[in-house]
């Protein structure tokens, strides 16, 4: 058992949005079993929290971890995002199992080191050399760090020659990709309330998989009960690939294609028109909300403020580490804040809405139904922030806001995930931050010499 001790300030994010002061909580196994005052403390493990503010564990909607590799790139930090992948792609053809490896550990280190306990990643880059099983390498390191991991089975199958956007190089036939779709669910993919690994269908977006393959995940995907994933309006070069090309605008393809409903959600979002934001409510389809991105690439505005209130299913996400260029999720929880403000007035989106957005809206739209409130009976998923720092001075009368308002470090305290302590004053456990660092930047060196 864990006991987290005379909380300072616990934000649940539960139904009632309960939040407490001076309360404990007890961990049992990887189950939060009890939330009151003054619980036996006679018990092994206990951590005083009296410092600390203590919230549900974030949750990462969407992410490409290969692109730590690629980050601030000179040549790429002012294009828009059909440019920027053009720019790319000659890179990322070139990346092996090693760099899939670091990447992915370091991708998930800072995720971790910022308050995300549940993460899921679309990788969609297989080039041609790599025979291993990436999902399996990506697996094994989440195992190794102990994060609940939502990883999706990504694809490329229509290149430059058959009027896609990416090289020949990254792209894969059909037919390979939706027989790994089924092998990678029977091998990895976990159901059960307290899975710590589920499996998405992802392939990338729709200037670069084939219709045919859009129709046959949708067949693998029911059949199985996974969740759907893939890339939509994030541009308005998008927008005018399927225009010119189908003849429909994104989100109406997906509806011919059978790709809405609780079981989908999409990355960004950005470019639907009223009619479409009805048809997401109607079918409860998600949106990964990516705004550091969606900044960073001049891509546009999604309108998350009106997606909640119409009851639109909205997570959060940093998006990949190369258009971003960070995996800093206390970080993108502040900046979905202040860009809806930009948008729609300073009461565009509130600290706690946007917290909630990471954490429960990122639950729902990923299928972890016990996971994202501090709850008994819950996921035992909890991130801690010490509150006695210099950034948060002065900032105290409201402790929740106070990590979103203020600060210059996003870094947690304590991070727990299904109940074992993965983040300790500050650090993951079992990494070495300085060995990784230098084996991140010699591949990255290598990938560009």
């Amino acid at each position: 058992m864990l006991l987290l001790k005379n909380c300072r300030y616990v934000a649940t994010f539960d139904d009632e949005n309960h939040e407490f002061q001076g309360y404990d909580i007890l961990i049992d196994g990887n189950v939060i079993k009890r939330i009151s005052k003054n619980i036996d403390s006679n018990i092994a493990q206990k951590i005083d929290c009296s410092k600390h503010l203590v919230i549900p564990g974030l949750v990462n909607t969407h992410h490409h971890f290969f692109q730590i590799l690629t980050r601030n790139l000179r040549g790429a930090q002012n294009l828009k995002l059909f440019d920027w992948l053009v720019y790319h792609y000659p890179i990322w053809k070139k990346i092996d199992e090693e760099a899939i490896y670091y990447s992915t550990k370091l991708a998930l280190v800072e995720l971790l080191k910022t308050g995300a306990t549940t993460v899921s990643d679309h990788h969609y880059l297989h080039p041609v050399g790599v025979n291993s099983d990436i999902m399996e390498i990506q697996v094994g390191v989440a195992k190794e760090l102990g994060v609940r991991f939502a990883p999706t089975r990504g694809s490329m199958t229509m290149g430059v020659k058959q009027g896609g956007l990416p090289p020949e190089e990254v792209v894969e036939p059909d037919a390979i990709v939706i027989k790994d779709m089924q092998d990678v669910i029977e091998k990895f993919h976990d159901p059960s309330p307290f899975s710590m690994t589920r499996v998405i269908l992802a392939p990338c977006s729709p200037f670069n998989v084939t219709l045919d393959l859009m129709r046959e995940t949708v067949k693998i995907a029911r059949s199985y009960g996974v969740f759907m994933h893939t890339h939509l309006a994030e541009t308005l070069d998008e927008q005018d690939y399927c225009l010119n090309k189908y003849g429909k605008r994104p989100l109406a393809l997906m509806e011919e294609l059978d790709w809405l409903g609780q079981d989908v959600f999409f990355a960004h979002g950005i470019w639907f028109n009223d009619e479409e934001m009805k048809l997401l409510k109607e079918t409860r389809t998600g949106i990964a909300h990516c705004p550091s991105s969606n900044m960073r690439l001049g891509s546009g505005i999604a309108r998350i403020r009106e997606m909640l209130d119409m009851g639109i299913r909205v997570g959060l996400a940093v998006d990949g580490s190369a258009s971003n260029d960070s995996s800093d999720m206390l970080g993108e929880v502040r900046n979905a804040m202040l860009l809806q403000r930009v948008k729609y007035g300073p009461t565009g989106l509130t600290a706690r809405e946007a917290l909630r957005i990471a954490t429960r809206g990122g639950a729902d739209i990923l299928g972890f139904e016990k996971v994202g409130q501090i709850k008994e009976g819950f996921a035992a998923d909890i991130t801690l922030f010490n509150l006695e720092k210099l950034q948060h001075a002065g900032s105290l009368s409201d402790p929740v806001a106070s990590i979103i308002f203020t600060g210059y470090n996003h870094e947690v305290d304590y991070s727990i995930i299904n109940g074992k302590i993965v983040v300790e004053n500050g650090k993951v456990k079992g990494v070495d931050e300085e060995e990784l660092t230098h084996q991140v930047n010699k591949i990255a060196n290598e990938l560009l010499s």
